[in-house]
């Protein structure tokens, strides 16, 4: 490969060695430890490709991007940086990279990528790579400083651009599909297909050839994988196995324990093997309790953007959102904080108001002299708790929003009591409640309902 290439690092043996290579691969390389003196540099017109670090003694390179863009379009930046979160990947995204790097690289890939930069550049083409959209609604948010978060982005950068398949563990609402989601993205195959295979996809005697051809090289994501019948998991297999030609990656999701899943015989042995070449655990909401104020802010800016009132949590309702134990995760708190949001009475969400969301609100307290009384209709029954909870707010009234409140209330047990006595079987249980599976499988989600399979009571 011919051209100039500019090299800004601060770290003098990456800049000795990136010049090493880059020389003997044809190219003239100038290199500098200055964010000031690159800059200089792309203003004057020198170079065909940038690399870039991101912390920099006299700057942050991702913050140079902008200017870079507006002095030279079509001059692609390579960022490479030690921050190796898939936030940096998402901020050089939005600052239109032409790629992204975590360190310590891979010096022959680097070499490789350099070279399609190269190309791109003659062509006047700046292929960016492609951010998440934020706009999906079901999506979460890769957002936490804990330890647990850093390990995680770091495991993601270093599995992002290999081969290999990927399984993805973690319990319900922990956000495992955007992940999955996020390796694609920012992955050397981020212009190729992401598809999510369904059982459905896979049934009948061509769904196999039919999602691989769908994929082109892309990306498969099975999701929930324990869920996807035996029979279909074999041919699961079977298409791995024979896939030669265009091979694309291979991902799978589950919230199930994969040991037990396979003594009880949900999950096939030969596909659990062929599918957790890397295996990424996505840790649960209250293991990392000191993110929750992040996501917090996350989600009220996000409401706002959406053309929601602008709020914040008092102090003492911050507290109780720290100390709720969040079963459904980051999708239940996604899914409290929209309706404090919504049904909040002043622009400070209180503590009071919290907890009427969080189910620590006075009908959840057991009513003097027990619940159903011998021969009492249920409809009696609900009437006693909701109008203990009227009187238990004196003069006022609680907060809007009741209606909805009382049905999720009443519908959220319904569905975990059935899905328990038909053994987390959502098949069975949907034609236990007389409703559509797919229905079924939205009010789970919705209502933030962990599916945990098990002995039937029924």
């Amino acid at each position: 490969m011919d051209g100039t290439i500019l090299v800004a690092d601060d770290d003098r043996t990456i800049r000795t060695v990136l010049t090493q290579a880059l020389t003997r691969a044809g190219c003239k390389v100038h290199a500098t430890s200055s964010l000031t003196t690159l800059m200089r540099w792309v203003g004057e017109g020198k170079g065909d490709v940038v690399i870039s670090d991101v912390m920099m003694p006299d700057g942050n390179g991702l913050e140079m991007l902008p200017k870079i863009a507006a002095d030279r379009p079509g001059l692609p930046v390579i960022v490479i940086s030690a921050q190796n979160t898939i936030m940096t990947a998402i901020k050089a995204a939005e600052a239109e990279a032409y790629d992204y790097l975590p360190k310590p690289f891979d010096l022959p890939d680097l070499m490789k990528r350099t070279a399609r930069a190269l190309e791109a550049g003659r062509k006047s083409a700046t292929p960016a790579l492609v951010a998440p959209d934020n706009d999906r609604p079901d999506e979460l948010p890769l957002v936490g400083r804990t330890p647990s978060m850093q390990a995680l982005y770091r495991l993601i950068a270093r599995v992002l651009n290999t081969d290999l398949s990927v399984l993805i563990t973690g319990e319900s609402g922990t956000g495992k599909s955007l992940i999955a989601r996020a390796i694609h993205d920012f992955s050397d195959r981020r212009t190729l297909p992401f598809v999510v295979a369904s059982a459905a996809d896979l049934q009948n005697i061509e769904g196999p050839a039919q999602v691989l051809a769908k994929s082109k090289g892309g990306t498969i994501l099975f999701d929930e994988v324990t869920d996807i019948p035996a029979e279909v998991q074999a041919r699961i297999v079977r298409m791995m196995d024979n896939t030669t030609d265009n091979l694309p990656r291979f991902m799978a999701t589950s919230q199930s324990d994969l040991n037990r899943a396979m003594e009880d015989g949900r999950l096939r042995q030969d596909l659990f093997y062929r599918l957790s070449g890397a295996s990424i655990e996505v840790p649960a909401l209250r293991d990392r309790v000191d993110d929750i104020p992040l996501l917090v802010e996350h989600f009220l800016q996000r409401a706002e953007r959406e053309g929601l009132p602008l709020r914040k949590l008092s102090n003492e309702a911050l507290e109780m959102v720290r100390a709720h134990p969040w079963p459904g995760n980051v999708r239940q708190l996604e899914n409290a904080i929209r309706r404090l949001v919504l049904t909040a009475r002043v622009d400070e969400i209180t503590k009071p108001e919290v907890a009427a969301v969080l189910g620590g609100q006075p009908e959840s307290e057991p009513v003097p002299g027990g619940g159903v009384e011998e021969g009492e209709m249920l409809s009696a029954s609900i009437g006693r708790h909701l109008r203990r909870y009227f009187d238990l707010h004196g003069d006022m009234l609680p907060p809007p929003g009741l209606y909805g409140r009382i049905l999720k209330e009443m519908e959220a047990p319904l569905i975990e009591i059935a899905l328990e006595a038909t053994g987390g079987n959502q098949a069975k249980c949907a034609d236990l409640l007389g409703i559509n599976r797919n229905t079924l499988r939205k009010k789970i989600t919705d209502l933030d309902i962990s599916v945990t399979r098990r002995r039937k009571l029924m």
